[in-house]
C-alpha cells in the first residue's frame, strides 16, 4: 500500500512533467495542504522528494518554483513513468529506445564473455519462455519474461554501469504494453532474434551477441520513431 506523500507524488508529478504546472509557476505548502488535503509534513515529504528529481526548486522567499525539463532528473524512474503517462509519450519511447540501442548491443556482447555458468542456462531458458508466451499472443506474460530477459543481460554484462540502467529498460518494457504499443502477437522475428542473442551468450560468441542484439534495437527505434512523427 502506497503511503500518503507517495499518492501526492502520483497524482501532482504528473502534473508537472505534462507541462499542467509548466516551469516557473510557484506553489506553497499552503496549496499543496488544501489541493490534496494532507498535512504540512506530508506537503513537506512531497517537495522533497521533487526536489530530488530536479522538479522543483524550494527557495526561501518565492516558494517551491517547478523547474524548466533541461533540469529534471530524467533518468529516476518515477519521472520516466510519469512522462510516459502524459502526452509525449511517444516522444519518450523513442528515445528512451534510442538509449536502449546504445547500451544494449556492447552488453550483449560483454555478457557472451563474462556471463557465468548460471547466467549463460537461465537467459536460454528465458529465451524459450518468451518463445512460448510469444507465440501464444499472452502479452503480459512475455512482459514479464522479456524484462528478466534483458535486466540478465544486462546484469550478466559484468559492467555495473549498463547494469545500473535496467530499470530504464524495464521501464520501456513496460510502457509499450502498458499503453497498448505492442502487436497482438510479438513478432517472430523479434522472438527468432532474442533466442539467437541467447544461443550466442551461452555460447561466448559476442560478435553475434551484439549483431543480433542491435537488429532488436534497431527495430524497436524504428517502430518508436514512426510513431512519435504520426502523433
Amino acid at each position: 500500500m502506497s503511503t500518503l506523500h507517495e499518492h501526492v507524488l502520483s497524482r501532482l508529478g504528473p502534473r508537472i512533467v505534462s507541462g499542467s504546472l509548466p516551469a516557473g509557476s510557484t506553489i506553497n505548502l499552503e496549496w499543496l495542504q488544501q489541493e490534496f488535503d494532507v498535512s504540512r509534513t506530508v506537503a513537506r515529504e512531497v517537495v522533497q522528494v521533487l526536489a530530488s528529481m530536479h522538479l522543483v526548486d524550494s527557495r526561501r522567499r518565492t516558494g517551491v518554483v517547478v523547474l524548466p525539463r533541461t533540469a529534471w532528473d530524467v533518468y529516476d524512474r518515477a519521472v520516466i513513468r510519469w512522462r510516459l503517462a502524459g502526452p509525449e509519450r511517444e516522444e519518450q519511447l523513442h528515445q528512451l529506445s534510442q538509449l536502449r540501442a546504445a547500451i544494449e548491443p556492447p552488453a550483449a556482447a560483454l555478457a557472451a564473455v563474462n556471463a557465468d555458468d548460471g547466467q549463460r542456462r537461465r537467459i536460454v531458458e528465458v529465451a524459450d519462455a518468451l518463445e512460448s508466451t510469444g507465440a501464444a499472443g499472452d502479452l503480459r506474460a512475455f512482459l514479464e519474461h522479456d524484462v528478466v530477459f534483458h535486466r540478465l543481460l544486462l546484469e550478466s554484462s559484468g559492467n555495473s554501469m549498463f547494469m545500473g540502467l535496467a530499470y530504464v529498460v524495464e521501464e520501456v518494457l513496460r510502457g509499450r504494453t502498458d499503453h497498448d504499443l505492442m502487436p497482438p502477437h510479438p513478432k517472430p522475428e523479434a522472438r527468432r532474434l532474442h533466442a539467437v542473442v541467447a544461443e550466442a551468450v551461452a555460447g561466448g560468441e559476442p560478435e553475434v551477441a551484439q549483431a543480433a542484439m542491435t537488429a532488436i534495437c534497431a527495430e524497436v527505434v524504428a517502430a518508436m520513431g514512426r510513431l512519435s512523427t504520426t502523433t
